[in-house]
């Protein structure tokens, strides 16, 4: 059997079960975004792979995602900590350790838009994840339902023309293993988790951002 022909029967077989490949992925989503409006708070390591046309291998970076909802995100990129970006939902304070500077930009800004996503922004639940995001694909490889997502802001897309992710299902209802956005310049920075743990009880000061000496 050819492809094109394994596919139509696929797809006939879901209509005549009353579903289709489409509705069994978006099922999947649902799930993982119902558990995302259950999270008071998650906490995990990842590896952030930098795609540019002109690299043959991405450069690859650890860093480690904080959440605590509703809004403070704590995204720091090194080992020790090159830059680290602190949002309360209305700003972003990026701290740049390499040159020591610091500047905020505001939480609804294009540039934002990268962090609001790691930060779940946009993922909190159904509702928020449609009004801004359409889902334009979907598969399943290897146990991971991976979507292909365009920004329905005008002001995002023009920056960040295309979002992808990779969830894992499970009985909590998923587990977002990867995060990966286009840019504009056709660069892409691909963002993998490991070992996520949610409900996490954080220090003191971990969400703070430095009050002075901004620019």
């Amino acid at each position: 059997m050819t492809s094109a022909r394994r596919s139509a029967f696929i797809t006939l077989a879901a209509a005549l079960l009353g579903a289709s490949p489409m509705a069994a992925e978006e099922g999947a989503l649902e799930a993982w975004l119902a558990r995302q409006a259950r999270l008071r708070s998650l906490d995990a390591a990842f590896v952030q792979e930098r795609r540019l046309p002109a690299l043959r291998e991405p450069l690859r970076t650890p860093g480690r995602l904080s959440i605590l909802r509703p809004a403070m995100v704590r995204w720091q990129l090194g080992e020790p900590a090159e830059t680290v970006v602190i949002g309360d939902g209305d700003t972003f304070t990026i701290i740049d350790h390499r040159e020591d500077k610091v500047r905020k930009i505001p939480g609804d800004s294009p540039q934002a838009a990268q962090f609001a996503m790691l930060g779940g922004a946009q993922f909190g639940d159904a509702a928020a994840f449609r009004e801004a995001f359409e889902v334009v694909a979907t598969r399943l490889v290897d146990g991971i339902h991976q979507y292909t997502l365009r920004p329905r802001d005008r002001r995002t897309r023009a920056r960040l023309p295309w979002v992808f992710l990779d969830i894992e299902t499970g009985e909590s209802g998923g587990v977002l293993r990867a995060l990966e956005i286009e840019l504009q310049d056709k660069s892409r920075i691909r963002t993998v988790f490991h070992n996520p743990q949610s409900d996490v009880a954080f220090d003191a000061g971990h969400f703070t951002a430095p009050a002075t000496n901004t620019r």
